[in-house]
């Protein structure tokens, strides 16, 4: 088998992205101390505070590579809805994005939990609460999700257990966000930094 090379300072992946053509059976939803908490044009601060905190552990950086403009463009369309999952004590440790700025489809932009909630069940939970909410909107006929090598271990199993059938597969290449100084060098230690 051949290899590619990447270049230095750079990061590779294989995205799987996956889709639901129908609305899934209504299920019981899964037990869970988390609540979801409505965002409606948040201040960029906060939204990308929440982001880094979920996704810093897996090199999420896409939306840290915007401007300000370009990143408020999209978090203020109102065909962009966020949500915080927010424990009892109100602490944010998660986040919910739906965007639904195509017609009759919902990608589910960004899904997480801090890494100290995974496999407590609580992903069950935030997933039964998004496919509700996605599949709400009025002539829905399809639900997206996109997942990577860098997530976590299971997030691929995860989203064919919750009912999403794999369409395509991508390799993704970026510079490493912890040489380009968006995320911390000491952000996801299990991906070795080459540069």
């Amino acid at each position: 088998m051949p290899y590619s090379p990447l270049p230095e300072g750079h990061v590779a992946a294989i995205a799987t992205s996956l889709e639901l053509l129908e609305k899934p059976r209504l299920r019981p939803t899964p037990p869970s101390e988390l609540q979801l908490v409505r965002w409606q044009n948040p201040a960029l601060e906060k939204y990308q505070a929440l982001f880094r905190r979920v996704g810093e552990p897996w090199l999420w950086c896409s939306r840290l590579m915007l401007s300000d403009a370009e990143l408020a463009a999209i978090i203020e369309d109102p065909d962009v809805m966020i949500w915080a999952v927010s424990d009892r004590r109100g602490i944010e440790v998660g986040i919910l994005e739906l965007d639904f700025r195509e017609a009759g489809q919902c990608e589910i932009a960004f899904f997480g939990l801090i890494p100290a909630l995974n496999g407590k069940g609580h992903g069950k939970w935030l997933m039964a609460m998004a496919l509700q909410l996605g599949w709400a909107r009025q002539g829905m006929k399809r639900m997206w999700v996109h997942t990577c090598t860098l997530d976590g271990p299971g997030a691929l199993a995860f989203y064919r257990k919750s009912g999403f059938v794999a369409y395509q597969r991508q390799l993704e290449t970026f510079p490493d966000p912890r040489l380009t100084g968006l995320l911390p060098r000491e952000a996801a230690p299990q991906i070795p930094i080459i540069g």
